[in-house]
């Protein structure tokens, strides 16, 4: 999940990027950056499925499609020559990243068990995408730490809400 495993990724020298990999490429990637010394930053999840009798675990990334590096630029030119990069995104607030990443580093290494979720910003607008609500669209706020889909009457200058999962909801550009 981190090389070198000694560190925090605090102790990391350079800049810090985020790798948009190929699919399903994160894992690999990764590996191929520990050969090369690079460092980088790629928090992992169990997740155990039961088929028949059997029980079967993999260790899958917690932001799919995503490793975070970093170093300088001839590692970066070194990282793009893996042929395992889709896009590169450039880090305008370095200090930023690193305080975001740094709360998941604390999760991963007191052992938590981190469960991807969706990122649904408070007053953006969504749709249900499943359940008896489907096609319905609203903003997104949080009351009393649940999320609640405001419908909302323009003309009245009125609206009412319904609490949402967010698993039930897509984002609308």
């Amino acid at each position: 999940m981190i090389w070198p495993e000694a560190h925090s990724i605090r102790d990391f020298t350079g800049l810090w990027w985020v790798a948009h990999t190929r699919s399903r490429n994160e894992k690999a990637l990764a590996h191929d950056l520990m050969s090369k010394n690079i460092s980088y930053f790629l928090p992992m999840t169990w997740k155990v499925r039961r088929r028949s009798h059997r029980t079967m675990r993999s260790l899958l990334p917690v932001f799919t499609g995503y490793l975070f590096f970093c170093g300088q630029e001839s590692q970066r030119i070194e990282l793009l020559r893996t042929n395992r990069v889709a896009n590169l995104i450039e880090v305008s607030d370095q200090l930023r990243l690193l305080d975001e990443l740094s709360r998941i580093e604390q999760a991963v290494r007191a052992g938590a068990c981190l469960t991807p979720h969706k990122y649904v910003k408070i007053g953006q607008m969504c749709r249900v995408i499943a359940g008896p609500l489907l096609g319905l669209e609203g903003i997104v706020v949080n009351t009393k730490g649940a999320f609640r889909l405001v419908l909302q009457i323009d003309m009245l200058g009125q609206a009412a809400s319904v609490e949402i999962d967010t698993d039930m909801i897509e984002t609308i550009d």
